[in-house]
């Protein structure tokens, strides 16, 4: 009878049994699945830009270990909630995906309950670093052109004066701008594509919609 004592390797949740009383079973089949669900792994991925910005303000292995270990991770589910508990960095990937440019990381949450459940859909947020001062311009106000990136400054005469600019970091709807214009300065956010240099325009002033501080 001990031959017929079959115990999982992990503590977890089992599956459906695929295999049924009665059922003529080997050292090959699979009689279900068990998945580890506390902790539960969630997988994310940051683009190959981030991860080397990550790497250049962390130039050594044990500054990079002691900033990881400082993440607080986020979880949005599908519906839109957060998830209450927060997660911890666990590891990255070993390589970048040539097809998507981006490197695969992956977060513990606690999951009393078990909650949380293999395959589902979430998005894993988590501030990396905090910039102070940083200038933010909307995305659609820049445009790129053979690879470098232009905005259309209006002066105070109301003349468009396009201008090249070095970018940071996106941050939600906005684009951390390094160099090329200066705090004050009016940018084009509408119809950027039919302004021309020297134009005169009649501006209309928006609202900015900055995010994050």
């Amino acid at each position: 009878m001990e031959f017929t004592n079959v115990r999982s390797l992990v503590d977890g949740v089992a599956g459906i049994a695929s295999g049924q009383v009665g059922n003529l079973v080997g050292p090959q089949i699979i009689l279900t699945t068990v998945s580890q669900l506390e902790p539960i792994k969630a997988y994310f991925t940051v683009s190959e830009q981030q991860y080397l910005a990550f790497v250049k303000r962390n130039p050594t292995e044990a500054s990079r270990e002691a900033r990881e270990r400082q993440f607080e991770l986020e979880l949005i589910l599908s519906d839109g909630s957060i998830y209450p508990r927060k997660g911890r960095f666990f590891a990255a990937d070993r390589h970048v995906d040539i097809q998507t440019g981006a490197i695969r990381l992956a977060g513990l949450f606690p999951n009393p309950g078990n909650v949380l459940r293999p395959g589902q859909f979430g998005r894993v947020r988590f501030i990396s670093y905090t910039r102070i001062g940083a200038l933010l311009v909307p995305q659609k106000a820049i445009t790129e052109l053979q690879g470098s990136y232009q905005v259309a400054v209006v002066g105070n005469d109301n003349k468009v004066t396009l201008r090249t600019v070095k970018v940071g970091e996106r941050t939600g709807a906005m684009w951390i701008v390094d160099e090329g214009i200066k705090p004050g300065e009016r940018v084009v956010v509408e119809g950027v594509q039919k302004v021309r240099d020297s134009m005169l325009v009649k501006p209309t002033l928006v609202a900015a919609q900055g995010e994050g501080n």
